[in-house]
């Protein structure tokens, strides 16, 4: 059985910076092509934040993050991680890794079958 495991997630001030890591258990990291992180915030809709390629070597990210979020994964580690930095307010939400087996990389909810419970990231102004 896939499970996945977020942590990383707290309190910070705006401009600061987290490090979310999401483990892979069940299958090895490096059967899963499609690796992406999504948030939700309180009333809304999961919300696309980056995806990247198998072997790490593509990513591509939401433009509101862009420039201050990076993922990146350790297939031998199988994890996937997401470095925050120049924290805003509007960045709070349930960050959650998601995984599929299938096809590329994407920015889409319904093309990934397996997620993580999520991590709570609340960046205070």
């Amino acid at each position: 059985q896939v499970q996945l495991a977020e942590s990383g997630g707290g309190l910070v001030q705006a401009g600061g910076s987290l490090r979310l890591s999401c483990v892979v258990s069940g299958r090895a990291l490096i059967d899963f092509p499609r690796m992406g992180w999504f948030r939700q915030a309180p009333g809304k809709e999961h919300e696309f934040v980056a995806h990247i390629s198998r072997m790490g070597e593509r990513a591509e990210y939401a433009d509101s993050v862009k420039g201050r979020f990076t993922i990146s994964r350790d297939n031998d580690r199988n994890t996937v991680y997401l470095q925050m930095g120049s924290l805003k307010p509007e960045d709070t939400a349930v960050y959650y890794c998601a995984a599929d087996f299938l096809g590329a990389p994407s920015r889409n909810v319904p093309d990934y079958e397996h997620w993580g419970q999520g991590t709570q990231v609340t960046v205070s102004s």
